[in-house]
């Protein structure tokens, strides 16, 4: 009797937490196609990173440094360094995401010899006297000849943010670089833009 009345009070829970929920739905992309079209913050979201890495990338693919790339044997290595957010808002995580596109995209074109950035922690850590992990901008030709590539790839993201009454408009800018490690000169630069806005 007890088990029964026990079931009986844990069916009703679980339905009532279900009614709570509200029945809402969880869909998957391949279900909604249009699931991705919609922006629902003004962070950047999937849309905007690949527009940017877009307009970056194919810049890249006919610039002269990815001629001599192409040209140059053995293969230069490359490193991707972590890219500077200089903006009010926490888009760290993407900013990771567009790092690991980035290093995919230059695996991909086969020109150059890619240092795998989980071996980067270590490096770092050396550089800066042991202290895991801690990157530090101006310590970047540093890692660059530890790690023994002749160039890298950074960035860095900024914002404009402007209000009028209830509207919001964020406008972000990505540039991307390529830096020689010996000289620090800046072989490529190119910047894309998106623009996101609650209203």
């Amino acid at each position: 009797m007890v088990r029964v009345f026990a079931r009986a009070a844990l069916g009703s829970v679980l339905a009532l937490s279900l009614f709570a929920c509200g029945g809402r739905e969880v869909v998957r992309g391949s279900q909604e196609p249009s699931i991705d079209n919609a922006a629902m913050s003004t962070g950047l979201d999937k849309e905007d990173i690949q527009r940017m890495l877009h307009e970056n990338l194919n810049n890249l693919r006919s610039a002269p440094i990815m001629n001599q790339w192409r040209t140059q044997n053995p293969q230069a290595n490359v490193a991707i360094f972590p890219f500077a957010n200089t903006t009010s808002e926490h888009i760290d995580s993407q900013l990771d995401a567009i790092l690991s596109e980035s290093e995919s995209w230059l695996i991909e074109s086969q020109v150059v010899k890619v240092i795998s950035r989980e071996r980067q922690n270590a490096m770092i850590a050396e550089v800066e006297g042991g202290r895991s992990g801690v990157f530090n901008q101006a310590s970047v030709a540093k890692y660059g000849r530890q790690l023994g590539v002749k160039y890298y790839v950074t960035g860095k993201v900024q914002a404009a943010d402007e209000r009028l009454e209830d509207s919001r408009r964020i406008q972000y800018f990505l540039f991307m670089q390529v830096i020689e490690v010996e000289t620090s000169a800046i072989v490529w630069q190119h910047k894309a833009y998106v623009t996101k806005m609650v209203r």
